[in-house]
């Protein structure tokens, strides 16, 4: 036994080796890799004071350096400020350019278990050290799984646990020791460096507390715990909260800032890189973070070194508690300051990555495919086992592909959804005719950043119950890159829109509303060529004017009646127009069918009209529960007649229907009462109010030349054209929700230019 010789065993010789040669070292991007952190000479300090509050003489004793032996701090160890640019130079100097990268995570998982099963973190309320992220969770769910960084590093971390020890025990200055250990982990990025340090003191403290938990269970622990002379007042609970409690929030500081360094290292480099300047604003200060980082490790090693010998002797001194709660202020600043600039090197990554979505998109859009599901699933973000649209007929959940190779017509709206229009599609919806070619797809958009609050979730559901189509489950699912499309390529603020998508999932019309107010489900396919084919088969008449407005229209027509369409909101001039026109097809025998059609934006006048003439019996109206609606539709339809055409081309000077539909938004936009004359689906007149009452009261003037019923509609034509009164006013109001304002219009009776002004009015009845 005398002559055996002890001999030291290094599972990993190569790592130990590069602790003290670092031209041993190699990197894992060739022989010069990227700098984890960049390396700049100027590292703007932080310029919050440590011990901002405290007292001169809270100062100095916060000062204090080690003891030789007792690993407490001593005094002129006063560098807790960065501003000290040596300090600072000293810093950036110990760190290699060429760097070893690994990934320490499972390291830090030992490390954070080890801090959770210390018993102070069992029993300190209001100083727990944080549990694993989220975000580190599945990569932490078992540190063992990735054995080899952990064997790896196993060398380096009780070399750097010596080193501590030593250099505290022999009494030297914390920040000498701090620099002396990131000298020897130069060749390890700032994440490593700091992992190490922290590994090298979960040891002895892992130590510590194995022996305390067992002293009073285990023969073995109570023998080591009297070798190291650990005061019996530990076994007090009392004792130790007071002793330890400090300590652990310095640690959760430690782990925080430690896993913020970690983040800056896994930002994905195809969004942000290195050189860019907002990761190099980003990450200037983590060389000071690391280094307060270890000088806060020290501090803590400083405890378990004081404890060790001390036995009934040990004091805590308020020197201590001061250094440690200022240490944990000072890396609390620092963290929550990495923490903003880790913000917004995200948010840059997520506009980054926000912004390649939505050029995926526009060319997923622009990419011919075999069917409609790659752009519906674009759409709507949703699991493969997932069923995300909702059938309003059947009230069932479906899967996307029950709308594969079918014309879908995307019905895009906020939840502020008019009803009136809501109420039109859904009976132009049950329209049989072409039903079976297409489906309507509700896309509620929301804003996603927030959440949904209960009115507008119950609003929804009210919604989509209303709907006989399908709607998705949830406005959530919509994709916040499709709602970014919609708004921008489709140009969607507020006003509903109906996108058509052929079942290759081509945009075939951006917003077909327009063409179904006109003439409903006929338009199916609903394409601008589908459109124009439809004006060239049109012509200005009764059916296109109102036919599909109410069933009795369509009714009247076939019957060949003469039929009166009349609007305003004067009712004593509607008394006397019913009246004359009453007294007049009367004597001429004509079977004359009237129905008061309002104004456009009705308010309460036309209201209290709609119940009077109904009351009176002065004409047929529309049903009064839904008038509002008809009234919309009938003025909704002359609008998208006008916004069709000019989007085609088309104007006034050379097209005969948009000349009489100006005539007509010319007398909505007048004060006066208006109607427009038709023998079933042949010959039209129209007049303005004054003018009409004037023709009327002169029947007994031109009555006789109605000799027949065909001739009632161009003798009136006649009469009306030949009543010219000195002074005309002429009003064109077009909705601004139309989309195409024309630059020049002309006047419908004297055919000159109109002027052009811009209208802002609010009116209450």
């Amino acid at each position: 036994m005398a002559g055996r010789e002890f001999v030291q065993a290094r599972t990993k010789p190569q790592m130990s080796d590069k602790l003290s040669n670092p031209k041993l070292t190699t990197t894992a991007h060739g022989t010069q890799p990227h700098s984890y952190l960049n390396d700049h000479e100027n590292v703007e300090p932080f310029h919050d004071d440590l011990d901002q509050g405290h007292t001169g003489k809270d100062l100095i004793a916060s000062s204090l350096p080690l003891h030789p032996g007792r690993g407490r701090l001593t005094k002129g160890d006063r560098h807790f400020s960065t501003d000290d640019t040596g300090l600072k130079k000293k810093i950036l100097a110990t760190h290699a350019l060429e760097q070893e990268d690994l990934d320490v995570k499972p390291v830090l998982s030992i490390i954070e278990d080890i801090l959770q099963l210390g018993k102070p973190l069992d029993t300190i309320q209001g100083a727990q050290v944080p549990a694993h992220s989220e975000s580190y969770e599945k990569s932490f769910r078992s540190a063992y799984n990735d054995s080899e960084i952990v064997k790896m590093l196993a060398y380096p971390i009780n070399k750097i646990s010596c080193e501590i020890i030593c250099k505290c025990s022999a009494g030297e200055e914390a920040q000498s020791i701090a620099v002396a250990l990131l000298n020897s982990l130069s060749h390890y990025g700032w994440d490593a460096k700091v992992v190490i340090t922290l590994a090298a003191f979960a040891v002895s403290y892992g130590e510590f507390w194995l022996v305390e938990h067992l002293r009073t269970k285990n023969q073995l622990a109570k023998h080591v715990a009297a070798l190291k002379d650990l005061p019996e007042t530990m076994e007090q609970q009392e004792v130790m909260e007071k002793q330890f409690k400090d300590v652990v929030k310095l640690l959760g500081t430690v782990l925080i800032a430690t896993h913020i360094i970690i983040k800056f290292k896994e930002l994905p480099s195809q969004y942000i890189t290195w050189e860019s300047p907002e990761m190099v604003n980003a990450t200037a200060h983590i060389p000071t973070t690391v280094y307060w980082i270890i000088r806060s490790i020290l501090a803590c090693a400083s405890i378990l070194l004081n404890l060790v010998g001390g036995g009934h002797e040990y004091i805590t001194t308020t020197a201590v508690s001061w250094d440690i709660l200022g240490l944990e202020n000072k890396l609390s600043h620092m963290a929550d300051h990495l923490q903003r600039e880790l913000e917004k090197c995200n948010e840059l990554i997520e506009a980054k990555k926000r912004n390649d979505a939505f050029a995926a998109l526009k060319k997923l859009f622009e990419t011919s495919h075999i069917d409609n599901m790659k752009i519906l699933r674009a759409l709507i973000h949703a699991r493969e086992d997932q069923r995300p649209i909702f059938d309003g007929t059947r009230k069932i959940n479906e899967g996307l592909e029950v709308l594969r190779m079918k014309y879908v017509l995307l019905l895009i709206s906020d939840l502020d959804l008019p009803q009136e229009e809501l109420h039109i599609l859904h009976l132009i919806y049950n329209q049989q005719i072409m039903r079976h070619e297409y489906e309507v797809l509700w896309l509620p958009i929301v804003d996603h950043a927030t959440s949904m609050s209960p009115t507008q979730e119950s609003l929804f559901l009210e919604l989509r119950k209303s709907m006989p189509w399908y709607s998705v489950e949830h406005p959530s699912l919509v994709d916040p890159v499709a709602i970014r499309y919609i708004r921008e390529i489709w140009n969607f603020t507020h006003m509903p829109l109906l996108v058509v998508l052929d079942p290759q999932g081509r945009v075939s019309n951006v917003n077909a509303l327009p063409v179904m107010w006109i003439w409903g489900s006929p338009a199916f396919p609903f394409t601008k060529q589908r459109e124009l084919a439809l004006w060239a088969e049109s012509s200005w008449n009764i059916v296109l004017l109102a036919d599909s407005i109410d069933p009795r229209i369509t009714e009247w027509i076939k019957d060949n009646k003469f039929i009166c369409l009349y609007g305003g909101e004067d009712i004593e001039w509607i008394r006397k127009f019913t009246a004359a026109v009453r007294t007049i097809t009367t004597a001429l025998h004509l079977p004359l069918e009237m129905l008061y059609v309002g104004k456009s934006n009705p308010k309460d006048k036309v209201r209290r009209c709609h119940e009077i003439i109904d009351r009176d019996q002065l004409s047929h109206t529309f049903p009064l529960r839904d008038y509002y609606d008809y009234v919309w539709f009938f003025w909704v339809r002359l609008a998208s007649m006008w916004n069709s055409k000019l989007q085609h081309g088309m104007t006034v000077e050379n097209d005969k229907i948009m000349q009489e539909i100006m005539l007509m938004l010319t007398y909505d936009g007048s004060e006066q009462g208006w109607a427009v004359f038709s023998r079933g689906q042949y010959e039209m007149t129209k007049g303005k109010g004054d003018i009409l009452l004037t023709v009327l009261a002169n029947y007994d003037k031109w009555g006789y030349k109605v000799d027949h019923p065909e001739k009632f509609v161009p003798v009136l034509e006649e009469e009306i054209a030949g009543v010219h009164p000195e002074h005309h006013c002429n009003r064109l109001i077009l909705p601004g929700s139309t989309g195409y304002i024309p630059e020049r219009v002309v006047c419908s009776e004297c055919g000159r230019i109109m002027d052009k002004y811009v209208m802002y009015r609010c009116c209450t009845d």
